[in-house]
């Protein structure tokens, strides 16, 4: 067994990872020759721990685990209750697309449902970042890396009504909304003006804003999802840093419709997505760049949408600063 510790470029303005005990696990044998090749005294290196991953990821699709400490990239103020999480690749993050979704995830030992809340920006597609609650369902911790199988879940129970944070800075001006609960990832954000309903953009750290505000509320706010369920709360108050609870279920839960049974989609090479996730990916992809947070470079601070000439962009939350690897 060979222990590392690697850091990795940061996110969101300062993130930093741990990938503990990296080893060898059952057809790890391209990992194994990657650790000799490069020397013990080498594994520290950023370069050697982007190598181990990326041949982990080329066996088919791995995991790691890691603690988490602070914000995760998907802004969410804690993690589940359970400690049962997740961190994608950049490819599958999908600039936050993937934040709220729950996935499958088969290894050596078990099965675990984790709720994606955070981005592995060294990981290969196909690799994911567990916490260690959910590692442990599969391997042994020491194990570092295994060989594992992974899909999203349509559907899953909602962990309970959907809750809505107003962003620190946020104003009549400028208005950013961070929903949970949701357990689809969601598809739109709408706020109620009098002209009519008013589309949010998403930032790559999952809060969605108004750059031009929409008074000074109380707001009425409607959320749809990637499988076309769709909540309105009402109440929403200008109060920042405040998660504030709606008392309404984006499905199931108290006096709303019963899902279809929680399901995995079905997994062929990288992590299949649903028909609409996918459609939500393309989506925000095809936005123009005005309209999407700009790259995150490490030590920079994490850019917003773009703003109008009257409004300043607003700095994005704090990191999530991660113990090195």
């Amino acid at each position: 067994m060979v222990s590392g510790r690697h850091r990795h470029p940061a996110v969101n303005g300062g993130s930093r990872w741990r990938w503990p005990l990296l080893g060898v696990s059952a057809g790890g044998g391209v990992v194994a020759a990657v650790i000799l090749a490069v020397g013990l005294g080498q594994v520290t290196s950023p370069q050697a721990c982007a190598a181990v991953l990326a041949a982990g990821a080329a066996n088919g699709q791995s995991a790691t685990h890691y603690v988490l400490q602070g914000l995760p990239n998907c802004s969410y103020p804690g993690p589940p209750a359970d400690g049962l999480y997740a961190a994608l690749p950049p490819s599958e993050y999908g600039s936050a697309a993937a934040c709220g979704e729950y996935l499958q995830v088969s290894g050596p030992d078990g099965s675990v449902r984790v709720k994606v809340t955070d981005q592995c920006p060294d990981c290969a597609a196909g690799h994911i970042d567990l916490s260690e609650a959910a590692f442990a369902r599969l391997a042994p911790l020491s194990a570092g890396l295994v060989s594992v199988s992974y899909a999203p879940v349509t559907d899953p129970p909602p962990p309970g009504p959907l809750s809505v944070e107003v962003k620190q800075g946020s104003s009549r001006y400028w208005l950013a909304l961070l929903a949970d609960n949701a357990g689809n990832p969601l598809a739109s954000v709408q706020v109620q003006a009098p002209s009519g309903w008013v589309p949010l953009a998403r930032a790559s750290y999952n809060y969605w804003i108004a750059q031009s505000g929409a008074g000074p509320g109380p707001f009425t706010v409607r959320l749809t999802d990637t499988q076309g369920h769709q909540a309105t709360v009402s109440g929403i108050t200008l109060n920042p840093g405040v998660a504030q609870p709606t008392g309404t279920w984006m499905y199931g839960g108290s006096g709303g419709a019963a899902p279809a049974p929680a399901t995995p989609a079905t997994a062929t090479g990288a992590p299949a997505r649903t028909t609409a996730a996918a459609a939500t990916r393309a989506g925000a992809a095809a936005r123009p760049a005005a309209a999407r947070a700009a790259p995150l470079t490490p030590g920079a601070p994490a850019a917003e949408v773009a703003t109008s000439a009257a409004v300043p962009t607003r700095p994005a939350p704090a990191p999530s600063a991660r113990s090195t690897c």
